[in-house]
């Protein structure tokens, strides 16, 4: 399938005529024909009921509204590449691991979303991943909450997010302050479980750190993944305490005793990039920093 295909068939779709879509595609009809029916051919089915007048099938209309979202998205692409190459945009990639999206990353989306001249670039990825992507420049800063030890990336921590269980509703645990001994005996839900290291490994350390291990009865790709299961009574996680924002009656969020159970903001940028878009950012994060210290 080729992006002629798209086009001819959206312009078909809005005629449903083969002489009057050929004439403003600017081809023959024939050849408009013979190309319809590859595409049907490619897909395995009918678009067009051929009979007088000419009509579109089930599957035809459906066709015809994703072809013409896919093409204005084509449409929006290639103006914003465009203006961006001339100077007249500028576009800032950001990645971000999901449980930052409840901290400082909506303030700073929000500031740079009332420049309209900025295109923004949002995608979602574990800190591995978002070093390989600010490494290949497939983004400019990333929020996530693992230290890398890589010579190329800078990396800078914004907070610390202290921690909290995340029991099920009713658990005999809910309700005053857990330590982490009081937990180690449970069984674990951690995420994501691919790659690594990752959030996981911070939490295994943690447990770690105090002469601990921990059974883990279940491995998770997401947070929300991991929430869900607990909600169910697979077990028991640890999560950011800003993701208590998250609302839920199936399960009970619980404050940790041990003061060093936290989990770091960690802001992540390619080592000397000294770009006026990521200079902004950084400067607007520092006064989110202020104006919330004060």
């Amino acid at each position: 399938m080729e992006l002629r295909h798209l086009r001819y068939f959206k312009v078909l779709a809005e005629t449903l005529n083969f002489t009057r879509a050929a004439e403003l595609l600017h081809i023959a009809q024939p050849p408009l024909s013979r190309q319809i029916s590859q595409l049907e051919d490619e897909l395995g089915t009918l678009l067009v009921l051929r009979e007088r007048p000419l009509r579109l099938t089930e599957a035809g209309r459906f066709f015809y509204e994703q072809t013409c979202t896919l093409l204005q998205q084509l449409h929006n692409i290639s103006d914003n590449t465009r203006r961006i190459g001339q100077g007249q945009r500028q576009w800032l990639g950001i990645g971000f691991a999901p449980s930052t999206l409840y901290t400082v990353l909506p303030e700073l989306i929000r500031e740079l979303r009332q420049d309209s001249e900025l295109e923004l670039g949002l995608n979602e990825m574990t800190t591995l991943q978002q070093v390989d992507a600010l490494k290949s420049g497939r983004i400019d800063i990333a929020f996530g909450r693992i230290r890398i030890d890589d010579p190329a990336i800078q990396q800078q921590v914004l907070c610390e997010d202290p921690l909290v269980a995340v029991l099920p509703k009713g658990h005999p645990l809910a309700g005053a302050p857990l330590s982490l001994a009081e937990l180690a005996g449970e069984a674990f839900i951690l995420y994501p479980a691919n790659p690594r290291p990752s959030y996981a490994d911070h939490v295994l350390a943690l447990f770690a750190q105090h002469g601990m291990s921990i059974r883990v009865s279940q491995w998770a790709n997401e947070l929300q993944t991991a929430i869900g299961l607990v909600a169910v009574g697979v077990g028991v996680t640890l999560v950011p305490a800003s993701v208590q924002q998250q609302h839920r009656t199936d399960i009970e969020y619980v404050a940790l005793l041990d003061s060093g159970a936290v989990s770091p903001i960690i802001l992540s940028r390619r080592k000397g990039d000294v770009s006026p878009i990521v200079q902004r950012c950084l400067a607007l994060i520092a006064q989110q920093a202020n104006s919330h210290s004060m």
